[in-house]
């Protein structure tokens, strides 16, 4: 395991190398043909491009791009490595412009040139870095053995998260339990109890181990963990107290006395105007953009069943406020004659152009509307019926803390699935942790990936 760790990064290491050179290769084409072929051979530039590339090497060591275990999404890999490749620019600049400027000519273009295609370059090879690591990784070169310790819905709940995710790198050998029963948890063996797993991690060449005992005491947990540590495994631990809680814990001095500080909604001040300002803007271009399609839709809605075109409907949104919540009707105009209900799959009140509108999420472009008015947002939590608020703020803690911003078209819930006929208290969870969370790119990683969702999503009924 650790020489195929080291394997790829080294691999890495080298991919982010010869994709800088080439980036700023191409960088010094274009240049060269802009000036007619009189800025001189590629070699006159060789020693910029090292100092480039080591440059965006040595901060990609600084940002430990290389002690990564596992793959992360690509508009995450573009945000990281557009940040760093743009501060390697920057100390290139800076190096040429004060100690060595007598040696090396500036030259403005070619770096902005290779600064920009830099971006797409190594961007692109780590993607491919990737893709090939999943691949070997498929085959079982390079995985990461992981024991699960807990049976119950939390432990399930990691399993199927693993087993969805094979790009994570980790193969699950098995379950340990606090009853020891031999038997299976959805294929995988119980290996064992708690008090064997020194004797687990060793037999099953285990590389970390997640916890997954929220019901667990403080002692049971620490003597968990004590066992794991005398192995030299990775240890994570799904949280128990603060499973709800989403928010940022870091530990502060008080005074000489260690406290626990936990950050608030990160949305306050100069955000709330700027997410304002994004939800303006980016509202009534869609409005505008979308409006052939509006207009179809309506008329499809009107030729395929009796009744209006909108459906409007109370919603609970900022500081528990009911507002008119604007969407096409995709269903028949006595759809909610016995009272509210979820929809389900296949369900039978839709009607025939409903079925294409709430699979592709047209239904929902109308609260755009409800977006420029400002009563809700582009992104934030989804918003649900009155009758639905009170019935889940009684049994969900923390669940009216979704009311603290503005209700969202899409949120940081639905791109992970949790939409439709999905748990509310694990919606609960995403949402608090948007909230707490918050930032314009996230925002935008959100939108991207709901638009991605439109097209791919299986999910949405």
């Amino acid at each position: 395991m650790k020489r195929s760790h080291l394997l790829s990064s080294l691999t890495l290491v080298l991919t982010d190398g010869l994709m800088s050179m080439f980036g700023f290769y191409l960088a010094y084409t274009i240049r060269n043909f802009q000036r007619g072929g009189e800025i001189g051979p590629f070699v006159n530039y060789l020693s910029l491009a090292l100092i480039q590339t080591i440059s965006i090497i040595a901060v990609f060591f600084a940002y430990k791009f290389y002690h990564r275990r596992h793959a992360i999404l690509i508009l995450d890999e573009i945000y990281r490595v557009a940040g760093a490749i743009s501060l390697a620019t920057l100390i290139t600049v800076a190096l040429i412009a004060f100690a060595l400027r007598e040696t090396l000519e500036i030259q403005r273009a070619m770096i902005v040139y290779a600064w920009a295609i830099s971006l797409l370059t190594v961007t692109l090879g780590r993607f491919v870095h990737s893709r090939v690591e999943r691949v070997l990784q498929r085959r079982g070169v390079g995985v990461y053995r992981v024991l699960i310790v807990g049976t119950g819905e939390v432990g399930r709940m990691i399993l199927q998260k693993i087993q969805s995710s094979p790009g994570m790198g980790y193969e699950v050998a098995g379950f340990a339990s606090g009853n020891g029963h031999s038997n299976k948890v959805m294929g995988l063996p119980v290996l064992g109890g708690i008090n064997d797993l020194p004797q687990i991690i060793e037999s099953q060449s285990i590389q970390e181990v997640i916890i997954g005992l929220p019901e667990a005491s403080h002692q049971e947990l620490v003597g968990i963990v004590s066992q794991c540590e005398r192995e030299r495994v990775s240890i994570r631990v799904f949280p128990d107290v603060f499973q709800i809680m989403a928010a940022e814990v870091t530990i502060s001095d008080f005074g000489g006395l260690p406290l626990l500080t936990i950050r608030d909604v990160a949305l306050r001040g100069w955000k709330l105007t700027l997410k304002r300002l994004v939800d303006v803007l980016g509202s009534a271009a869609l409005l505008v953009f979308s409006s052939p399609l509006l207009v179809l839709t309506a008329l499809l809605i009107k030729i395929d069943s009796p009744g209006p075109a909108f459906f409007v409907q109370e919603r609970m949104g900022l500081d528990a406020k009911p507002f008119p919540m604007i969407k096409f009707r995709s269903m028949r105009t006595d759809a909610e004659a016995s009272g509210p209900g979820w929809t389900t799959k296949d369900d039978p009140r839709r009607t025939r152009i409903g079925s294409f509108l709430r699979r592709t999420s047209v239904d929902e472009f109308p609260q755009f509307i409800n977006v420029l008015i400002g009563d809700m947002s582009l992104v934030g939590p989804r918003p649900e019926q009155p009758s639905y608020v009170e019935q889940f703020r009684q049994s969900i803690p923390r669940y009216m803390d979704r009311h603290r911003e503005k209700a969202g078209i899409t949120g940081w819930a639905q791109i992970n699935g949790l939409r439709g006929d999905t748990s509310i208290a694990e919606r609960t969870k995403y949402d608090l942790w948007y909230i707490e969370n918050w930032s314009l790119w996230l925002d935008f990683k959100i939108l991207l990936r709901t638009g991605i969702k439109m097209f791919f999503d299986r999910s949405a009924y």
